[in-house]
Order: structure tokens, then sequence, then C-alpha cells
């Protein structure tokens, strides 16, 4: 076996070491001993460990591939994520300042896919080995919500009825107000028979509603997620923030970032944003899934004492607002996938908008994104990284914008 230094983390979370060859789950100044293969280390043994070192949390760690950062100690967690912010600023030569990181706590994950696969035996259900195919069952998981593990005996139904010995089911849990919103794939093409065995798995595990592919199976009550003074059912399988915890922070981060009679949310999702923000401006809320914007709608029509939103489908990547229509905004609030808004923060750099929200899980396309509007004449103001995804390497944040008719 190959002896190394472990030098720094990067952005995955794992070790690197000269060369560069890459170990997971060491830290910075640890000796550690391994099988090179390539730029990896497999059978990776720690000969000195750092002082950064903690006993991982869950008993599941070792084996499961759900988490990367276990090992390591909060404080060290917690800068190591916003120095992934400030490298990717870095890069494009951006000062600004921090607020404190914001960390959901352990078990608050709403939502989570399980692998689920029929066996000779059974069932087995759980998250997949670290760069495997292999489910490792996660009975004791320090991740998500309770609820999600009481699902079990609901995981081992659906493998036993509509599962095939060939291949294996995703399984979508989110915990809703009423119950749990289940969102399967992979399974047994549907039939008559297959339809009415799990409709009886509706009425046994009391679920809020089961959906099979696009077909709703049943619906005991619409499961609800609450957004500010508005409730909104999400289609099947619909984006939400992973914790309760990281839907709060970032709505915080956005109300404090903007204000104004009128505003526009791009990328509106389901309304995270939008219906909180309603409580006190008018709101254009712009998301291309056509799904995704009626549950908004719906949402809004239905709460009380909000103000007008406008829900409308449309595809920002392909037509993104341009600057003649933001002359009414007085805000706008951001908050597109992985790939970032290239097209959509081009325009914005053209028009008389003044005060911006950027809410963005990927810091390399945020500062991207940031350079163009800074030289457009916006100051980033600050940045709240949250983090969310609890002992993984990714990261989110939410950034305020703003600019003066001088500045423009």
């Amino acid at each position: 076996m190959d002896e190394f230094l472990i030098e720094r983390l990067g952005h995955q979370g794992d070790g690197i070491a000269a060369g560069p060859v890459y170990a997971a789950r060491t830290l910075p100044g640890e000796r550690v001993q391994g099988i090179r293969n390539g730029d990896r280390l497999s059978d990776v043994k720690i000969v000195e460990p750092s002082d950064l070192r903690v006993a991982a949390l869950c008993k599941h760690y070792k084996s499961c591939g759900g988490c990367q950062l276990q090992h390591a100690a909060e404080p060290f967690v917690a800068d190591f994520k916003q120095r992934i912010v400030q490298s990717a600023l870095d890069a494009h030569g951006i000062k600004t300042g921090f607020r404190a990181i914001k960390t959901s706590p352990p078990q608050s994950r709403r939502r989570a896919t399980f692998a689920v696969r029929r066996t000779k035996k059974g069932a087995l259900w759980g998250f997949h080995a670290r760069a495997s195919d292999t489910v490792i069952a996660v009975p004791e998981c320090q991740l998500v919500v309770p609820e999600l593990l009481q699902a079990g005996p609901l995981m081992d139904d659906l493998a036993l009825i509509g599962g095939s010995r060939k291949g294996e089911m995703s399984v979508n849990v989110t915990l809703s107000e009423v119950g749990l919103d289940v969102y399967v794939q992979g399974g047994k093409l549907l039939d008559n028979a297959l339809t009415l065995a799990l409709s009886g798995l509706v009425e046994k595990h009391r679920l809020a509603r089961l959906t099979w592919d696009d077909e709703v199976i049943g619906m005991r009550n619409p499961p609800h997620q609450k957004f500010g003074a508005g409730k909104v059912v999400p289609p099947p399988g619909a984006f939400l923030q992973a914790t309760q915890h990281g839907q709060d922070v970032l709505t915080a981060a956005v109300m404090d970032a903007v204000s104004g009679a009128r505003g526009v949310d791009l990328f509106a999702g389901c309304g995270t944003f939008t219906l909180p923000l309603a409580e006190r401006s008018e709101i254009l809320a712009l998301e291309s899934d056509k799904a995704m914007i009626a549950a908004l709608d719906s949402g809004w029509r239905k709460a009380k004492g909000l103000k007008k939103v406008q829900a409308v489908a449309r595809d920002l990547f392909r037509r993104p607002l341009m600057p003649d229509e933001f002359k009414h905004m007085d805000f706008a609030v951001l908050d597109p996938p992985r790939a970032g808004a290239e097209a959509q923060v081009a325009e914005i750099a053209q028009s008389a908008l003044e005060q911006l929200a950027y809410v963005s899980c990927n810091p390399v396309t945020f500062a991207r994104d940031a350079k163009v509007l800074i030289g457009a004449g916006f100051t980033l103001d600050w940045i709240q990284v949250v983090d969310q995804f609890r002992w993984s390497a990714h990261v989110e944040l939410a950034a305020k914008f703003g600019r003066t008719h001088m500045q423009r």
C-alpha cells in the first residue's frame, strides 16, 4: 500500500494528496495508506488522523454513500462550504461579505429518494453505497426525518407488489402536512390488478398520495406544503427544498434582500418564495413547468390576505424576461437550476432593475452570473450560505444584489 499526505479537500468532499490523488473520507493533514487506482485510493487506512476527525453519528456511514462528511468536525465543514463559495467568487475577482452559515439539524431531511429492490427473501430498501449500485439498508439513518424511516413497511410492500427481481425502483418519499407523498418510478407497468393492489396500500399505510410513474393511484388527502400564508399541493416528484429549516432560511434571506410594491419571481417553482413575498408585494411568477405553475396559482387563490399573483408558464432559458418587461418591477428573485441563468442574467444586466435576490445551488454558475451583474452596475451586498444537505459537499446560497440609478 502507498502512503500519502492529504493536503486539502476537493469540492466533492474527497481528500486530495499530491498528484493529485483522491481519497474519500479523509481530512487535510492526515497521513493515509491505500491502493492507488489511477488518481484514486481504495482501501484507505488512516495512519495519522487529524484533530478535525470525529466519530460518525450514523452507524451506516461506513457503508452508505448518502453522506460524505460525517467524519469531519462541524466547524470545519461549515468553513469548507463557505470556502467553496469564496473560491468560486475568487475565480472572477469578486469580493463581498458573508453572513454566518446556517446548517440544517440532523434528521431534518423531509424528502428522500430510496432505492428499492425485490429480493429472494423479500425486499431491500435504502441508499446506494458510494459509487456503486449496491443498496445499503439504512433503518437508523441520521439524515432524514423519522417519518420517512417509518415508511419501511411501505417500501417492502411496494417491492413485493410492484417490483421486479431484474430491476430497481426509485421511491421518492416526501413528508407533507397531512402524511407521506410517495412517487414511484421503475416498477412494473400498470395494469388493473397492479392498480388495485397499489390502491390498497394507500389505505393500509394511510398515505397522503401515491403516484406510480405519472399515474396518481390514490390520494387520501392533498399533500400540502406551506409557503408563507399559502398552502400548495406540488405535482408528484416536483422540486421542494430539502428541509423545512433550509426553506425558512432561504425565504428569510430573500425577504431581507428585496422590497417594493411589485416584483417578479423567476424560476418560481411551486411558489416557495412567491407566496411569502405576496404577503407584501404583487408578484409575477414565471416557471416553465405548467403543472407547478398551476399548483402555485391554486395555492394563491385559496390563501387569504395575499396580494395579486400572476402565475405564468414560461421557459426562461428560451424566452428570458426582456429588459423592458422589468420596467415596472421594483425587484426580482432568481432561483435557477444548477446551470444558472446565463440568458436571463444577460437581460437583467440590460434592464433598469435595482434589486435582485439570487438563490443558487451551484456556486460556480452563481459566480459566473454575478460577474455579469457586477459588470452592469450591480453590487453584491452579501451572501448567505445555507447547508441543508448536511454531511454532503453540496452548497446552497442566497445573495443580495443592488444598484442605484447612478450606477446603471
